[in-house]
């Protein structure tokens, strides 16, 4: 360690982290109850440390003249180590700044990275007192500057918004087009053959997995696995660089921000999943890192009784004290970060409820929301919440306030359990493919409140979903153990690869019929990154710890059918807004007229009557959507009119007969899609039909017409 002098002037409190001005760096450090903090810098092995003297507002700060970009750096915070009252203070152990814009290595996993003697008999009370700089990661200050060339959020309209859930490595660590120093990238993210695919797919934006710097836990390191979704988060406002495609120290910023601006040239909006519910210290016994040797007891939720132990409504150890007010602060400033200064269009919130909590309900006026809407900037971006943590009383689909979407977990539950067969009524199936008024109207929200998607990262792809019976995650090395313990699919009888073309031809069938149900359901649409072009994982249905082939996309076995499929239905989504509608259906003679703009039919052609809404075993029905009642305008203000379309939904394994109403003289029905075809749109002679006749629907399939004059 090197003592020679440095100057050091008192510097600023605010902003917080590491601020290089052109002529010095500014530290500021936030910790309410340390006694002392001490700025570490390392040049190499060598490490300087210079105390922080000054103190504003709990604020520990100083400026260094001189210090610029690439300087690294971490703290030593000085304090009481007093686990049973919350504290855990030990300046023998390096900490990252929680607002680090960059940090470079990896933890080097090691007993000193502990704040506590690993293996003592009094566990976390015994303090350990060796040194964990040499195994730590550094902070490391950066030049911001970036040539945007005018680029801004896109700000896509909800309802005309497409989602493409993707992770940033796995799409192209296999892409044959994309160089192979660039591959797994932010850069090969944004090579123009991956931008080409997105464009071509019709998608409007990609949902990026977890970019901020994350840690790969100590178990998954030691059995030769590693943290490859990336929720474990240590840096909120540090781009990770293990996808960076320069060794260069901070070019993981500048690459982030060319990735966005190339999106963004391409009219694709970037949305971040964000981890601000847990971070990767764990429980009382994970290891001492960042929040918790900077102030334990400000950062994180403890258990009221025993400030020894931490309150775990993630499954992951911790939860982030939503109720302090510097805690509040670092998300929304971690937020305003990647909007103004990455220009991200919007965020996922990873378990979203766990953020709602003051004591131990669910508030969904708590101060995190009260916050956001204030925010003359986060509250313009896209905000979507996964409404639901793991503590009591924690799902909460349909519980968010106005501003924002919600993954729509019971979309997902119904959508699957209509088409493999499961008992459940006709009306829960029409509430979730009309947008799920049931859980957002009342709040004042639209039919884009509602973010649905029958597969997402977390549990089996599209492909596995109709291929395997059973979880496969032996790979994970939890004993199979790991995971959601059942496959909500149809099951088909035969699990797993098959050359039985009959097999094979239900199971394609059944893609079809949940991509064509998502595309046309009211809503918004998020499409699992790799599920067009027949991404399989093999039966895992918990790859979070396969950083390989399990995970990663192979483009070179692409379904070149099942893509083109997609790109079509998505096509037909785009041209007609019947199927995206910015307002609710009515179900009711519009404005005190004889027009309808939906009705539901059994397969008679009669209309729906309440006991047929209330039959558990009915698994088909017709349903009539009345373009030219839409009644909304468009960005322009002029009035938005559609054509009429008739969907035919047969959740039957045996073929059904449909007798189309009897509507109007001269009105004629054109198919414009089965999913018993492995393409939608008409064929050279499409079929075309007579109002009172009938169309015969395959067992589990669905059919769209197209109404004309």
């Amino acid at each position: 360690m090197s003592s020679k002098p440095i100057k050091l002037w008192p510097g600023n409190s605010y902003p917080l982290g590491a601020t290089w001005d052109g002529s010095g760096t500014n530290f500021a450090l936030f910790s309410e109850n340390a006694t002392g903090v001490e700025l570490c810098l390392f040049n190499g092995p060598e490490e300087t440390r210079i105390e922080l003297s000054e103190a504003s507002d709990f604020s520990w700060h100083g400026y260094l003249p001189g210090v610029g970009p690439g300087q690294r750096y971490g703290f030593r915070v000085h304090g009481p180590y007093e686990p049973q009252a919350g504290h855990r203070f030990n300046p023998a152990k390096l900490l990252l700044d929680p607002y680090a814009k960059a940090i470079e290595g990896r933890v080097q996993w090691d007993d000193a990275l502990y704040g506590y003697q690993v293996g003592h008999p009094e566990a976390d009370l015994s303090k350990d007192e060796r040194d964990s700089a040499p195994m730590m990661p550094k902070c490391v200050v950066i030049d911001p500057s970036f040539d945007w060339e005018g680029d801004r959020q896109l700000r896509i309209p909800w309802d005309e918004t497409i989602i493409y859930e993707v992770h940033v490595k796995g799409f192209t660590a296999r892409h044959p087009e994309v160089p192979e120093h660039l591959r797994g990238t932010y850069g090969g993210l944004a090579y123009p053959p991956v931008i080409e695919h997105l464009r071509s797919l019709g998608v409007t934006a990609v949902e990026l997995m977890p970019v901020h710097h994350c840690i790969f836990e100590r178990r998954l390191v030691e059995q030769g696995l590693r943290n490859y979704w990336g929720y474990d988060s240590i840096g909120y406002f540090a781009p990770d660089a293990r996808y960076a495609s320069h060794s260069e120290v901070s070019q993981q910023i500048k690459e982030f921000k060319a990735m966005v601006k190339a999106l963004h040239q391409a009219g694709l909006e970037v949305i971040l999943d964000v981890v601000y519910n847990h971070t990767a210290e764990g429980n009382e016994l994970g290891p001492t890192l960042c929040f918790r040797g900077v102030d334990n007891a400000s950062y994180y939720r403890l258990q009221l009784d025993d400030s020894r132990a931490y309150m775990d409504y993630t499954g992951c150890g911790n939860t982030l004290n939503m109720m302090h007010p510097r805690t509040l602060q670092l998300i929304m400033d971690s937020l305003r970060y990647w909007v103004l200064e990455m220009h991200v269009d919007g965020f996922r919130f990873d378990l979203a409820s766990a953020l709602a909590r003051e004591l131990h309900e669910v508030d969904r006026l708590g101060a995190f929301f009260d916050i956001i809407h204030q925010d003359p900037v986060i509250s313009q971006v896209k905000l979507i919440a996964e409404p639901w943590d793991l503590g009591e009383g924690g799902y909460q689909v349909g519980n968010f306030p106005p501003g924002w979407a919600e993954w729509n977990g019971k979309y997902r539950d119904s959508m699957r359990d209509y088409w493999r067969g499961v008992e459940q009524t006709l009306g829960e199936f029409a509430y979730r493919f009309t947008g799920s008024s049931d859980l957002y109207e009342a709040s004042g929200r639209r039919p884009f409140a509602s973010i649905n998607f029958i597969t997402a990262h977390d549990g089996f792809t599209l492909h596995d979903l109709v291929s395997y019976n059973e979880k496969h995650n032996e790979a994970n090395g939890e004993d199979n153990q790991d995971g959601e313990s059942h496959n909500r699919s149809w099951n088909c009888g035969v699990e797993g690869p098959t050359d039985d073309p009959n097999i094979n031809g239900l199971r394609a069938r059944q893609k079809r019929n949940f991509l064509a149900t998502l595309f046309l359901s009211q809503g918004v649409p998020m499409l699992l990154g790799g599920d067009e072009i027949g991404r399989s994982q093999q039966g895992n249905n918990n790859a979070y710890c396969q950083d390989n082939e399990i995970s990663w996309f192979d483009w070179d076995h692409t379904d070149e059918i099942l893509l083109k499929f997609t790109q079509q239905l998505i096509h037909l989504r785009k041209e007609h807004p019947i199927f995206r509608r910015r307002h609710w259906f009515h179900g009711r003679p519009i404005h005190g007229g004889e027009v309808f703009d939906i009705k539901w039919f059994t397969p008679e052609g009669e209309e729906m009557s309440e006991e047929d809404w209330r039959v558990g075993y009915a698994k088909s029905l017709g349903v009539y959507l009345n373009g030219a009642g839409i009644t909304s305008t468009d960005r322009r203000g002029e009035p938005v009119v559609d054509d009429s379309f008739y969907l035919l939904f047969n959740a039957h394994h045996k073929p059904l007969a449909f007798t189309l109403p009897k509507e109007e003289e001269g009105q004629r029905w054109i198919e414009s899609l089965d999913t018993d075809k492995s393409l939608p749109g008409p064929e050279e002679d499409p079929s075309r039909y007579e109002p009172g006749s009938q169309v015969t629907v395959k067992g589990r399939a669905l059919v769209l017409l197209r109404q004309i004059g």
